[in-house]
């Protein structure tokens, strides 16, 4: 590397102009520190530094391509300055390119080794970025250069305990302490950092200082968060085995907040008990606990719900007849909800019913007039029926279930809820269309509900009724909006992306599909980077307790199941286009639209460019003062319907961006894993996918799915024109070996597979799947397979049936219609197997009754507009 050259300094006046500009930016006066600039660089135009603050200024001022140029300019002019290495790292940091920012920021350390604005900025990228180890260096040279300042000593121990040395915390923390005087009683932030001192007691396991720290600055009142006092005085006792206290202390918690279950379960482990594993010896002493504690709390609904996963036999009918008696009389629409993780039990659920359809009985039943102080309220039997119409569609009894909510709307035609259901039920049964119409039957009850209106859009989503659901939730957006969805991703509605973005890719809008996904994958970034505001703002507010929670909580918030749905959705799109690249053509959004559609999108594009349009006038009526910040501004979108994200050259690549913050989440979904596989098997990262099937495996080994994808990378490495070099062929060899023993054939462990699983449709489904993997001839093999489905003793969904007419289409077998038809009378409250001119009229019937409905009730429509 050639040497740096020196660094020419500016003269007298120029060096004081120069600080003119540094403290005209700190102050923001842009247009000034502009003019400034620009005097120095009349005489000195290759200064870099001048250069630097330059381009910072005017990317300040919105003119942020001339302000990047410049800042790069001024870099390679001046490596040796740590000003401009700082200004290229501020650029860097407002693009959200924090890696390439941190090394900018290391560059300037290099220069100006004790700059504590470059030294505050890098902790917080390193914080970002979870370099904990240089967190912690950098922490230090803050302490050292800056020992009076508190936030200092409270980052250093924060540093230490994320890097996982609690002990060093501690440590810091102590010191820290000894060098406070006169703390003014009920301070918040010092409350704050005492908390954190005996968190990490607690962590290093000295219990015995962490309780008589706890003790006495709660005595004192130099911990003011009482609650919080009491948490962790329950726990810690727990810990030390002081039985009798800690139960007073976790009595004291539950007599506070009588519904929280951590407090039970807190006060169950005292006593030796794992309250979510109740044994048959601790069982009785688990109930008495229970019974006392509803004693106690006649009002608490936990200890009571708690007694139900634990009770058995005529023990638990007992109190299950009362607990949902009670509810059922009291009218709560959520008990359902409430109790239907007992169904995980066979007995309960058998009794359940047996209490339910006993009290329907009764309530049906006529009966001689009863004083009116013990007559049952007209409410009883309505919630009654909605309670058993859930009961059946939950066990998979739609018909009965429909049944139920017939009779329950002639007798109370007027209840929202009702009608809610009935849409979740003919969801369930394959009818979208008439779950469409049941949510807007609900709706306009009451049309100045959002959560009802909400639904109705998601439902008509789920329909295909893309147009129509934007017309309900445009209810409740700007008016002045391109469009009531563009309004709802710029507030980053997840509801509203996933079940667009679901709805396009069912219509076979893939590009539109997309374009909802990125928006959703944009919302995820947007959550990620927002940390970034809090690594400074906590050590300043010492919110340190609830930032040390947040930061495992940002590590796995691409967990969400919206994030994971929209992940595995997309990435199934691009494998496809990546398999068969014809479909961007096929997929064009204008193939797919109405009239009705083409003239919604066309009035959108105009209301689009009229709000460019408005925005541009505004800016140019903004003055050069203004502060546009480092961020980049909206960018215009030149890809409205997503055709540029169908014709992308590299879909795996695209693919992974989606997949590749859950591979490292360690995910116990098997739909996460199969997508992982299929991206990495196309991406000749054998040993990627190898490890992506194990995971399945290790979830459920008997997955058919699973069995699909060993098949295929089976089949694809035999497939190779030469094995994988060394050290990947011997590792990739013995991994498959394991999977998948390479004694049998691929055609015979089929058969097997399908021996073992007979009355599974999903199984079925899967060999057939494997057998057009394999070239099986003649094609009608592969439809024989399929239509086995149908057979008495086998089971299978909807979801399946339809998957299975679209692997039908795919391959142009002759029976496709065959197989339609044969669903259909198989499930006869479905509809989504009826033939397409059939779908084509309930779709038209779904809009006609949307239309006549708004119509009728337009009066109220405008109320809420």
């Amino acid at each position: 590397m050639p040497p740096v050259p020196p660094k020419r300094a500016l003269p007298s006046k120029e060096s004081s102009l120069f600080k003119e500009v540094l403290n005209q930016y700190e102050t923001k006066q842009h247009k000034k520190g502009l003019k400034t600039a620009d005097q120095i660089l009349k005489k000195f135009p290759e200064h870099g530094e001048t250069l630097c603050m330059k381009g910072l200024i005017l990317t300040h001022m919105g003119r942020r391509e001339e302000g990047l140029e410049l800042v790069k300019k001024g870099v390679r002019l001046d490596l040796t300055s740590h000003i401009v290495w700082h200004v290229f790292g501020l650029i860097q940091k407002g693009e959200k390119n924090y890696e390439e920012a941190l090394k900018s920021y290391t560059q300037a350390l290099r220069w100006d080794k004790e700059n504590l604005n470059i030294l505050r900025d890098a902790a917080h990228l390193q914080t970002q970025l979870r370099h904990f180890d240089q967190l912690v260096e950098t922490r230090h040279t803050l302490l050292r250069l800056r020992p009076n300042l508190r936030q200092n000593w409270i980052g250093l121990a924060v540093a230490y305990h994320l890097n996982g040395n609690a002990v060093e915390a501690k440590k810091v923390l102590e010191h820290y302490e000894l060098t406070l005087k006169n703390v003014p009683d009920y301070d918040v932030e010092h409350s704050e950092v005492l908390l954190y001192h005996v968190r990490l007691l607690e962590e290093v396991e000295e219990f015995d200082e962490a309780l008589s720290m706890l003790d006495v600055n709660a005595k004192s009142r130099a911990i003011i968060d009482r609650t919080a006092i009491m948490e962790c005085r329950a726990r810690i006792l727990s810990k030390l085995k002081n039985t009798d206290e800690a139960e007073h202390s976790w009595q004291a918690l539950i007599q506070q907040n009588p519904d929280n279950y951590d407090y039970y379960q807190g006060y169950f482990s005292n006593r030796g008990l794992d309250l979510y594993n109740i044994t048959d010896d601790t069982h009785v002493k688990a109930m008495q606990i229970l019974s006392d504690f509803s004693t106690q709390l006649p009002k608490a609904a936990a200890p009571r719900r708690l007694a139900l996963e634990i009770a058995k036999g005529d023990e638990f009918k007992e109190l299950i007849e009362s607990y949902l008696l009670s509810g059922i009389e009291r009218g709560i629409p959520s008990l359902f909800t409430d109790i239907k993780l007992l169904y995980k039990d066979a007995f309960k659920q058998e009794t359940i019913q047996s209490v339910i359809e006993s009290h329907r009985e009764k309530l049906s039943s006529p009966a001689p007039p009863a004083p009116s102080s013990e007559s049952e309220p007209p409410t009883t039997y309505l919630w009654t029926l909605y309670f058993l119409a859930q009961h059946y569609s939950f066990i998979g009894q739609h018909d009965k279930s429909l049944s139920l909510l017939e009779t329950a709307l002639s007798h109370t035609p007027t209840l929202p809820e009702l009608f809610m259901f009935k849409a979740r039920v003919l969801k369930r049964v394959g009818d979208p269309y008439g779950a469409a119409r049941a949510m807007d039957e609900a709706r306009l009850l009451d049309l100045q509900d959002r959560f009802l209106n909400t639904k109705t859009g998601k439902y008509r989503l789920r329909a295909g009724l893309e147009e129509e659901a934007q017309d309900v939730l445009g209810l409740f957006t700007k008016k002045d909006a391109p469009s009531p969805g563009a309004d709802l991703e710029d507030m980053q509605s997840i509801l509203f992306l996933t079940e667009d973005a679901a709805c396009h890719r069912r219509n076979g809008n893939l590009g539109l599909a997309l374009k909802r996904y990125h928006g959703l994958q944009k919302v995820f970034n947007e959550i990620e980077d927002d940390q970034y505001d809090f690594h400074g703002y906590s050590l300043r507010r010492f919110t340190i307790n609830v930032y040390l929670s947040m930061i495992p909580w940002a590590d796995r918030v691409r967990s969400h199941t919206a994030y994971v749905q929209a992940a595995i959705a997309a990435s199934q799109i691009y494998v496809s286009l990546h398999d068969d690249p014809t479909l961007a053509n096929k997929s064009s959004t204008a193939n797919h639209l109405t009239g009705a559609e083409k003239k919604a999108k066309k009035k959108a594009q105009k209301a689009a460019a009229q709000k460019v349009r408005e925005e541009a006038k505004k800016a140019l009526a903004q003055t050069n003062s203004d502060d546009k910040g480092l961020e980049p501004g909206p960018q215009k979108d030149d890809d409205p319907d997503g055709a540029s994200l169908l014709k992308a050259t590299d879909p795996l690549n695209k693919a992974w961006t989606f997949l590749g913050p859950l591979a490292n989440l360690d995910l116990k979904n098997v739909d996460v894993w199969l997508a992982i596989y299929d991206v990495s098997v196309r991406q000749k990262k054998f040993l990627q996918a190898v490890r992506a099937l194990n995971h399945v495996k290790s979830l459920d080994p008997e997955n058919p799915e699973l069995h699909v994808r060993l098949v295929h990378l089976r089949h694809t490495v035999s497939s190779l024109p030469q094995p994988p070099p060394e050290p990947i062929g011997p590792v990739l060899s013995e991994s498959l070996d394991k999977l998948l023993s390479p004694e049998v054939s691929l055609e015979t462990y089929n058969s097997q597979y399908l021996q073992q699983h007979p009355t599974s449709g999903h199984a079925i489904f899967a060999s057939a799947k494997v057998l057009r993997l394999l070239g099986a001839t003649p094609a009608e093999e592969i439809d024989n397979t399929v239509f086995t489905m149908f057979n008495p003793d086998v089971q299978f969904g909807v979801d399946t049936g339809l998957d299975v007419v679209n692997f039908l289409k795919s391959i142009r077998s002759s029976r496709v219609e065959e197989f339609r038809a044969a669903a259909d009378k198989k499930f006869e409250l479905s509809t989504i197997f009826k033939s397409s001119t059939d779908i084509a009229s309930l779709r038209h019937e779904a809009i006609a009754t949307v239309e006549d409905a708004e119509k009728a009730d337009g009066d109220k429509v405008e109320v809420i507009s």
